[in-house]
């Protein structure tokens, strides 16, 4: 029996709740130390959270579809907290704040950044704020009884090795929170019907590589700034905090923006595929239904990243070449339609496609929808897959009858119409959710 995916997520709420009680109770029982450092970084990160940004917007986008700037959405909190537990001096003057202040600092910090946010609704996931408080106390850990013990100072000294043991330390903290991250998100794609099912769990592999990807591009920029700041705030006292904090509030004005254009994109890519179900081409959700089958079997055959995004944008916009009918098909069940047929509209489709300003790859897919599948690359084949089976359930009236049906006819056409493997990553995932269409969205 597969293990409850809530079990994980429980365990990692237990853990840092544990920690930040810990570390609550601690310092109210012992004090501040060194109350002027806690004060300057618990300041620095509760602006760095009030400067967060909620994660990307639009319609039917999971957690760990996010883009690599959409998983850290508070960069400045983030990286004050990390240079706070690796603080050792400040203005050459050893610091004498330990592991549970360092947790307390940083939990209350956050906690004061995140109250307009909360009060708006939109607030921090629990994920991510558990996330923070064990990945902080991790690098703590790691540091603070070293460097107090005098331990660090002799192994590395004070030179360009110690400059090197923080960034190894960090890199060693990021890749920790990036497997803590890639479980829970792995946790939580098994549905409710696969736990009563015992289904097998979604493969995480693609879910650690997209949090490793992630790692190069905003991540990246956390670590090395909390590394500076703490190395400035040893040599040139807190008022290092503000200055060395600059080029990470550029990156993440820069990303920010980025991210409202990508949001942006890819609504007009959902309006326009929506526009074959309005015309009445398409049954009402088709588009929708066969982009999130088609990730998640994407997913299941080891696709992540940029090639992900590639293959949701051809999946809602597979059809779109059914605007250039005269008459609609009959529920939109293109996988009936004569082989000439289908290729006349993936190619009118993929002409409209490339009008769009997505990535060509985009349009290559649409376009090699009725071509064989030996011939196509792996994204279209997954669609040409996932659509067909759609439009069989779909006419069948969506129940489980159907779909078995549905994939019975898919495993019949393996040897000329499917690649083998896609018609069965695709049983795979409809059993891990049951054996019924994905619901309109």
């Amino acid at each position: 029996m597969t293990p409850s995916p809530g079990n994980l997520v429980r365990v990692v709420y237990a853990a840092a709740a544990l920690l930040t009680g810990a570390a609550l109770a601690a310092t109210l029982w012992q004090g501040v130390d060194q109350p002027g450092n806690a004060l300057a970084f618990g300041s620095f990160i509760a602006v760095g959270e009030l400067a967060r940004w909620g994660a990307l917007p639009g319609v039917g986008v999971p957690p760990m579809r996010l883009a690599p700037w959409g998983r850290e959405s508070a960069p400045l909190g983030a990286a004050g907290a990390l240079a706070y537990a690796l603080l050792g001096e400040c203005a050459g003057r050893p610091t004498t704040h330990g592991v549970l202040q360092v947790v307390a600092v940083v939990v209350a910090a956050a906690l004061a950044g995140a109250v307009p946010h909360v009060a708006r609704g939109s607030g921090p996931a629990l994920d991510h704020v558990a996330r923070r408080v064990l990945t902080v106390g991790f690098a703590a850990v790691c540091f603070q009884p070293l460097y107090n013990s005098g331990e660090l100072e002799r192994w590395v000294g004070h030179g360009a090795f110690y400059a090197v043991f923080l960034l190894l330390l960090l890199v060693l903290t990021a890749l920790c929170d990036a497997v803590l991250a890639a479980a829970m998100l792995r946790a939580r794609t098994l549905p409710h019907s696969a736990k009563r099912m015992g289904g097998t769990p979604t493969p995480y592999g693609p879910f650690l590589r997209d949090e490793l990807r992630a790692l190069l591009g905003i991540g990246s920029a956390v670590c090395a700034t909390g590394a500076v700041m703490a190395l400035a705030v040893a040599v040139a006292g807190l008022w290092a905090l503000p200055v060395f904090c600059v080029p990470l509030l550029l990156a993440q004005l820069s990303f920010r923006r980025y991210a409202a254009v990508r949001t942006t994109y890819r609504q007009t890519i959902v309006s326009l595929a929506r526009a074959t179900e309005i015309a009445g081409y398409t049954q009402p959700g088709h588009a929708r239904r066969v982009a999130a089958l088609s990730t998640a079997v994407g997913r299941e055959l080891g696709l992540s990243g940029p090639d992900l995004t590639v293959l949701e944008y051809a999946a809602l916009m597979h059809d779109i070449g059914q605007l250039s009918l005269v008459d609609p098909v009959p529920e939109g069940a293109t996988a009936t339609l004569p082989v000439a047929e289908q290729r006349r509209i993936a190619l009118l489709g993929g002409a409209v496609v490339r009008q769009t300003g997505v990535p060509a790859a985009v349009a290559v897919v649409v376009e090699m929808q009725a071509d064989p599948y030996r011939e196509q690359p792996l994204p279209a084949r997954i669609v040409r897959a996932v659509n067909a089976y759609d439009d069989l359930a779909g006419g069948s009236g969506g129940t489980a009858g159907g779909a078995l049906s549905a994939l019975e006819q898919l495993r019949l056409g393996t040897g000329r119409d499917y690649q083998p493997e896609v018609v069965e990553s695709l049983a795979r995932v409809l059993a891990r959710g049951g054996l019924a269409p994905v619901p309109p969205g």
